[in-house]
């Protein structure tokens, strides 16, 4: 008796049995299947832990602060004028904040280069991560 598309003549066939094959493949694949460990449906969230001294009120914003330096030499945190040891502190209290805010550093047109450096060293020193200058736009008619 002949298989479909082969012939009778009494020739070995020189097609490849597929069968065997195809049992091994789902044998094999049900033996993954139950190898795979179950999954768990629970979603595993890192919740921020509540802040025991909060900072505080009026000069640190959790969402974002803002550095302002004027041409009198002033550092304005969020419009309250402050010194470098009062800056560093807010940049610590501000990195202690889960999530981080951002830190917006904004010299106005005028002001200190060396006090521009001065405090971008203090920030940079600092380790804050969300910082970003602001304000820029006013200086596109520069050298026109």
């Amino acid at each position: 008796m002949a298989m479909s598309g082969g012939s009778d003549d009494g020739a070995p066939m020189m097609e490849m049995n597929m069968t065997p094959l195809i049992d091994v493949l789902l044998v094999l694949l049900i033996m993954f299947i139950i190898t795979i460990p179950v999954a768990t449906h629970a979603v595993n969230i890192d919740l921020p832990t509540p802040n025991p001294d909060p900072p505080p009120e009026n000069q640190i914003d959790p969402i974002k602060n803002k550095i302002v330096l004027t041409q009198q030499g002033e550092i304005l945190w969020n419009g309250d004028s402050i010194d470098q040891s009062e800056l560093v502190r807010n940049l610590e209290i501000t990195k202690g904040i889960d999530p981080e805010p951002e830190l917006q550093f904004e010299p106005e047109p005028l002001a200190s280069y060396d006090l521009s450096a001065r405090t971008l060293n203090v920030i940079k020193a600092s380790g804050v991560t969300r910082f970003g200058f602001v304000g820029n736009e006013q200086y596109r008619e520069f050298g026109k």
